[in-house]
């Protein structure tokens, strides 16, 4: 099998300019709502919360299941991540990554992740509670114990008293705190796989 080689910095680059061309976001630490763990304050925001969304009656563990089974269309792929827990899912899901991510995942996943986080906010009282508690704060992935000097697209780093990233996961959480919404579009068959998951 050849493997797929995928960046999400150039899939947000050539697909998402209106996160893109914002840059690196600088937000002065102590104006934060810094999120990494689930056992920390903000740890509502982190995808691998305990927050249960169901879809079309299958009930996945959290958003950061959700988001990643909606990478695939193998169903090989798609149980081995929904029968996942923790940390497991992300694993699973870059390991598949290689082989059988959606070749069109490079325009989507930015819809798929604003889907399953308005998802959760839907479905999960306390989710929105920490959103409306961190309203005047900047909701920032902090990324500071990730390898590299740099953060990811989706996070942001603490250097001297700043968080400094690109920070979208952190934009994604306050456009839907600020306006309670989130727009998105999904392929055709971005749910064809529910219907494989509830024969199973």
């Amino acid at each position: 099998m050849v493997e797929n080689k995928f960046s999400v910095a150039g899939a947000v680059r050539d697909n998402y300019p209106e996160y893109w061309n914002r840059g690196i976001q600088t937000y002065p630490a102590a104006e934060c709502a810094p999120f990494c763990k689930v056992a920390d304050k903000w740890g509502a925001f982190s995808n691998f919360g305990d927050t249960p969304i169901t879809v079309e009656g299958v009930t996945f563990k959290n958003s950061e299941q959700l988001f990643q089974i909606l990478k695939f269309t193998s169903m090989e792929a798609v149980m081995d991540i929904f029968k996942a827990n923790g940390q497991t899912i992300k694993m699973k899901a870059k390991k598949w990554n290689k082989i059988c991510a959606r070749p069109d995942w490079g325009t989507t996943l930015v819809d798929a992740m604003k889907f399953a986080i308005l998802k959760k906010y839907e479905q999960n009282p306390n989710f929105r509670e920490a959103l409306e508690e961190s309203r005047g704060l900047y909701i920032v992935e902090d990324q500071t114990t990730f390898r590299g000097d740099s953060a990811n697209t989706w996070g942001a780093k603490l250097i001297d008293g700043n968080y400094i990233g690109p920070n979208l996961m952190g934009q994604l959480l306050m456009e839907l705190r600020d306006n309670g919404l989130l727009e998105y579009k999904l392929p055709d068959n971005a749910f064809d796989f529910i219907k494989s998951i509830k024969k199973q």
